[in-house]
């Protein structure tokens, strides 16, 4: 006995070793907010710049001055295509053939034979030494018009190193005055595949080094000769880059669809998540947690704003309360007007009750950590709501997928399987029909959680007859679920005829197989019925069940269904809880194992966190951890497209309905809202901003792991 002991005790070892708790502390949180400009300076914003503790942003219609959260400025209606600023910190722009000084009567006219040119940069080298970008070469003002007879291309920008040489970039390559004398680099020094083609200019470390951007890179001309560049192989996701911005160790880049930022790694910032428009006419970084980003529709303002895990988990809850909670269910917010959270509406779904569990899921785990009132008070609400899915159809042990007052307006369901609303039985209610395993997965499993972690002893006894309730009619029926009209629900199939003899049901046999052993699992433990003992003995010893659930998780060279991730990983939490003891437990921790090696990549922390917790060992906490903090505070479920980047490589298999997919996951910050059931490889997701998510997953999986301590704030 003594060898099996130690042999037992050095693996707990092992295992409390390789648990340790992730400790996320404060860390810095990308938050996006809209810079209102005042409506006679119009939307265009053309340039940036900062002084004196302002921000000048230039427009179509003029300069206007932002100090103390204040706008100063009016428009002068000149159409202003760009402008710069003199070493004075005077301001001048240019539209059409004239380049004039702010508030001042000063200005150019360009000589004659470029009357008709049209500019697109402007460049003070010195007090009195004015540079032109045109469309068809560079012009210099030093008291009169000098043009450049070695470039006649179109010049993109114009750049000035420590050293006092002139840098340009044309559509002819990438030129450099020194000591008087023009040299176009891509003959001398630039490697091919440049295209000659050359499209902003910036400099760093004080001027010495240069930086550029071609058709397909970004690179950097060191003084020290530590010449870099950089591709979509390397990380770029996108370009040409139209806008370079030194900051700090780090840059920003401008591109015609979204900003860049490179620090130690590379953030793609697309989209109406972040931008009030895609194209960056430029970048102003503000400090080194600011930046003011410049488009056609105004000013997006992203910061680094420090909290930790709680805090962004309580910005959640609050949102929740305000624009989430319908009659005690917890799902999506509409918008009447995309992105507008002042015009949020809640209606039905078809899946409130899955939906509604995950957050009773949520709240449970976090009274399990906190004790808080707030959060059995929503718990049991919650709780509530579930419970009068069940009550309201007047059918016992069937929960309906949603509910609503007899005199709310109730939409139809948008599912190609028919789905109809009834009365209740006291005509106060009317709900929704056809309920899926879906919604049976979440009532067994968060109401066990209610009963384990919140319920007093009223409470107690409620959910453990609502869980006998709700057992009892697939039991007696055979393992289906039976519907209003006798006849079995769409989805609600657990029996062995169906998913051990019908081809139509080959693919969830596994799953299904996983599901209604842990649901009478908890039946057997909460109720002590011996009906679902016995049930749980047919299936698993004529029927094979246990060795069903092994294959749970449908992948390979399957199609993956992401949105069965939730219908995979739920059972696995009670069979762990209640079924420890049983000796098919070994197939069930198979089972998960292989569940988890299957969902490893695509980085949702639920997962991670549920099988570190149920395994004994860590499935990837730092990457849970990474996820949970990059998880964007904006819900709206933008429309994220990614199809045009570089940096993503394309998978040869399609997801889930032939849509195509990258290799690996598109990163959290830079894809769709994800209830963390979806493909988090696809290239589009989102839905043009028109509902706004809960948080309610962020939640679940945060207060899981504090539960669990596997994550310490």
């Amino acid at each position: 006995m003594r060898p099996n002991f130690l042999l037992v005790l050095l693996l707990l070892i092992i295992a409390s070793v390789s648990l340790k708790a992730q400790v996320s502390g404060s860390f810095l949180q990308d938050v996006r907010t809209e810079i209102q400009l005042p409506v006679e300076a119009g939307k265009n914003v053309i340039k940036l710049f900062s002084s004196n503790q302002s921000v000048t942003a230039v427009t179509s219609n003029g300069v206007f001055r932002f100090k103390n959260d204040i706008w100063s400025g009016k428009s002068t209606g000149s159409n202003w295509r760009t402008a710069t600023v003199d070493g004075l910190g005077n301001i001048w722009l240019a539209s059409s053939g004239i380049i004039q000084r702010e508030n001042s009567d000063k200005k150019f006219t360009l000589s004659e034979s470029a009357k008709n040119d049209t500019i697109f940069c402007l460049f003070w080298e010195d007090e009195k030494t004015l540079h032109v970008r045109t469309s068809n070469g560079l012009l210099t003002w030093n008291g009169k018009w000098t043009i450049h007879s070695e470039i006649k291309t179109k010049v993109n920008a114009i750049e000035k190193d420590a050293s006092g040489n002139l840098w340009v970039a044309t559509t002819s390559g990438l030129w450099r005055r020194s000591g008087g004398v023009w040299v176009n680099l891509d003959e001398t020094l630039m490697a091919t595949g440049h295209e000659m083609t050359y499209y902003t200019l910036a400099t760093q470390n004080d001027g010495k080094d240069v930086l550029f951007s071609s058709p397909w890179s970004v690179g950097c001309i060191a003084e020290n000769g530590n010449h870099w560049l950089v591709r979509g192989a390397d990380g770029l996701p996108y370009g040409p880059v139209k806008v370079i911005r030194p900051s700090g160790n780090g840059l920003w880049l401008g591109t015609e669809k979204g900003a860049i930022k490179k620090d130690s790694g590379w953030h793609y910032f697309n989209g109406r998540r972040w931008l009030s428009d895609d194209k960056v006419n430029d970048i102003l970084p503000v400090n080194l947690k600011t930046v003011w980003i410049a488009t056609p529709n105004g000013i997006s303002q992203i910061q680094l704003v420090e909290m930790t895990l709680e805090q962004k988990a309580a910005i959640f809850e609050e949102n929740i309360e305000q624009r989430h909670n319908r009659r005690g269910l917890v799902n999506h917010a509409y918008l009447k007007i995309p992105g507008d959270l002042t015009t949020s509406y809640t209606e039905n779904e078809d899946n409130d009750g899955l939906w509604t569990a995950c957050f009773l899921a949520a709240e449970c785990f976090r009274y399990g950590v906190t004790k808080s009132d707030d959060a059995k008070t929503k718990a049991v609400r919650t709780f509530e709501a579930l419970e009068r899915l069940e009550t309201v159809t007047g059918i016992p042990g069937y929960p309906a997928r949603s509910y609503a007052l007899a005199t709310d307006s109730v939409k139809q369901s948008r599912s190609p399987h028919p789905k109809y609303w009834h009365p209740s039985p006291d005509r106060k209610w009317q709900w929704l029909d056809d309920t899926s395993s879906d919604e049976i997965v979440g009532h067994i499993f968060t109401i066990a959680l209610f009963h384990d972690l919140v319920a007093d002893e009223i409470y107690k006894e409620r959910s453990v007859r609502l869980i006998e309730r709700i057992l009892s009619n697939i039991v007696d029926n055979n393992f289906v679920l039976i519907d209003f009209d006798g006849k079995p629900t769409r989805w609600g199939i657990w029996n062995p005829d169906s998913l051990n003899h019908s081809k139509n049901w080959m693919y969830e046999r596994g799953l299904n197989s996983l599901q209604i052993l842990s649901h009478l699992k908890t039946g057997v433990h909460l109720t002590g019925n011996p009906k679902f003992e016995k049930a749980y003995k047919e299936l698993v010893e004529k029927h094979g069940y246990a060795k069903n659930a092994v294959q749970a998780k449908q992948y390979g060279p399957f199609e993956t269904s992401h949105s069965d991730d939730i219908l995979n990983f739920f059972p696995y939490y009670n069979l762990f809880q209640y079924a420890k003891d049983d000796p098919n437990f070994p197939l069930y921790r198979q089972s998960l194992e292989r569940s988890w090696n299957a969902v490893q990549p695509d980085r949702m922390p639920v997962w991670n966190i549920m099988a570190s917790a149920l395994l004994g060992k860590d499935c990837g906490l730092n990457t849970a951890l990474e996820e949970l903090q990059q998880f964007p505070i904006d819900q709206v479920n933008w429309t994220m497209d990614n199809t045009h980047r570089w940096d993503l490589q394309r998978d040869q298999m399609t997801g889930r309905g032939g849509n195509p997919q990258t290799v690996h996951s598109v990163p959290t910050p830079e894809s769709g809202v994800s209830r963390w059931n979806t493909n988090p490889k696809s290239y589009v997701s989102g839905n043009g901003g028109k509902t706004e998510e809960t948080g309610t997953y962020f939640l679940f999986a945060y207060w899981m792991g504090r539960y669990y301590g596997l994550i310490k704030d």
